[in-house]
């Protein structure tokens, strides 16, 4: 046992992970702690304060334990108290800290069993992935380097299938000891490899699809190459096995790429527009606005997706909404938003909101359209006394996605046709530079806080973050106004 070596010098099981998927990635969080790329956001802290919220949840499902609860870097506290626990006989063990061949482990749930022990790996997502199973085994390799008899390993996640508020489901525990096999056979020697490569300068390691997988690398950009412009990566749905094919026969930009290359209607039009340097339409597009029927209400949902549910009928993820924004009228001047504010259940009154707000609207407008469809489902599940309503409202949804993907190219898209990389080419007097929240992701988390995390929010903060939250939906729906109007003017040349 080596529980007298420095944190510096000890492997984890989060480091022993990072080591398996690059061992420079391993190397520059260990050695640059403080590097800019290690600072946490608000959406990576979201999920970790989510993360976090499950772990211990869990433990009410694996009654009667105790938990190692002290400072984060008192390692050698937390191995003396589990070794306490294990001698009083504790039927449990949250956070069972062991520390074994320069490795330490924080096992989430340790269940005691006849003739040993079961090892629970606590997980916030709703099935086993592949990438668990190294975790599992390291963890199982401290525990029974430590003298324990570790009969099963389990991972233990949320249940699809659970129902607010019916709780008794929400875990499933999955057996994985026959899965652990080979990875429990490697961590002896990747350990060793890894505390080598941490011992010596930063390793030199190649780079290549394990840049992001099984997890993207914050470290991408220091090993990554500027590409240049028009690179064959930005190939509209192209795949990576074809990138590096025609990288390695001399084809890097679509410019280089045969007059007789195969591809999709899109990927055509972008190569086209890469060679001409010009926005392409096609003919179709005027057809496909006019095919809108004015009135036209524009229609953005925002949504929160708690891991463990709290309103009525609903599973882990699944996501609610909770804001919307409408814009309606000549130019989009109309415009109505609804958000919610506080921990009840918001479905009924935003429902109400949003059927007011398209109210004498013949179609609603919506980017990638099948969500908005989504949330109105969702709606009419938990609602079915406004079904007639909602329904009606969900008949008259159209996507403006496909009619952009189908007919437009600008050499600004580099391949993509999101609202984020359409709106900056077509319109690029109107972004999102000015706003507090930038992204979708940003405000799933903003909303989490407001919600959830409301009380521990000032009246100032609440206030600042309903106004972020407000103004970033409102430019989603703004911004889809402004591209269908671009959209008229090209199809008018």
């Amino acid at each position: 046992m080596s529980a007298g070596s420095s944190s510096f010098e000890r492997l984890s099981k989060s480091r022993y992970r990072d080591g398996l998927q690059c061992q420079k990635m391993l190397w520059w969080k260990v050695h640059e702690p403080n590097a800019p790329e290690l600072v946490v956001g608000p959406e990576q802290q979201e999920t970790f304060d989510q993360g976090n919220r499950v772990g211990e949840i869990a433990r009410e499902y694996v009654a009667g334990g105790v938990l190692i609860d002290l400072p984060y870097r008192d390692f050698e506290g937390k191995v003396a108290a589990t070794a306490k626990a294990l001698a009083d006989g504790a039927p449990a063990i949250y956070e069972a800290s062991f520390i074994e061949d320069d490795i330490f482990a924080a096992v989430d749930i340790l269940e005691r069993r006849r003739g040993g022990f079961n090892l629970i790996e606590v997980k916030s997502t709703t099935k086993v992935k592949d990438e668990y199973i190294p975790d599992v085994a390291v963890q199982m390799h401290v525990v029974r380097r430590a003298g324990l008899e570790v009969k099963r390993a389990e991972v233990m996640h949320l249940n699809r299938e659970c129902r607010y508020p019916d709780l008794s489901n929400l875990f499933v525990r999955k057996n994985v000891t026959s899965l652990t096999g080979p990875a429990l056979r490697a961590v002896p020697g990747e350990a060793r490899a890894m505390l080598a490569a941490l011992a010596g300068p930063l390793p030199q390691v190649a780079i290549g699809p394990h840049c992001t997988k099984p997890y993207e690398c914050v470290f991408r950009k220091r090993c990554w190459p500027a590409l240049p412009e028009h690179h064959v990566s930005t190939l509209y749905q192209i795949r990576s096995k074809k990138v590096e094919k025609l990288v390695a026969d001399g084809c890097e930009t679509l410019l280089d790429l045969p007059r007789n290359y195969e591809a999709s209607g899109p990927a055509k039009r972008q190569i086209r527009s890469a060679r001409s340097g010009k926005v392409v339409v096609e003919r179709g597009l005027r057809r496909a606005l006019v095919a809108l029927k004015p009135p036209i209400a524009f229609l953005d949902f925002e949504t929160v997706g708690p891991a463990v549910p709290v309103w009525p009928g609903c599973g882990p993820y699944q996501a609610v909404p909770v804001q919307f924004s409408c814009h309606q009228g000549l130019a989009g001047a109309d415009h109505h938003e609804w958000l919610a504010d506080g921990p009840d259940d918001p479905r009924e009154e935003l429902a109400r909101a949003l059927i007011a707000a398209c109210a004498g609207a013949k179609t609603v407008l919506a980017y990638s359209a099948s969500f908005e469809r989504g949330c109105i489902k969702g709606l009419i599940e938990a609602l079915p006394h406004l079904e007639a309503a909602l329904t009606a409202l969900s008949g008259k949804i159209r996507d403006l996605y496909p009619i952009v993907r189908d007919h437009v190219y600008h050499p600004g898209f580099a391949g993509g046709f999101g609202l984020k990389e359409v709106l900056p080419a077509l319109v690029p007097e109107l972004g999102y530079e000015d706003l507090g929240i930038q992204g979708g992701n940003s405000a799933s988390a903003a909303l989490e806080r407001l919600l959830f995390e409301g009380e521990a929010l000032s009246a100032a903060e609440r206030k600042a973050l309903r106004r972020d939250l407000l103004q970033y939906c409102e430019r989603d729906t703004l911004a889809m106004v402004r591209i269908y109007e671009k959209l008229g003017e090209l199809a008018r040349r």
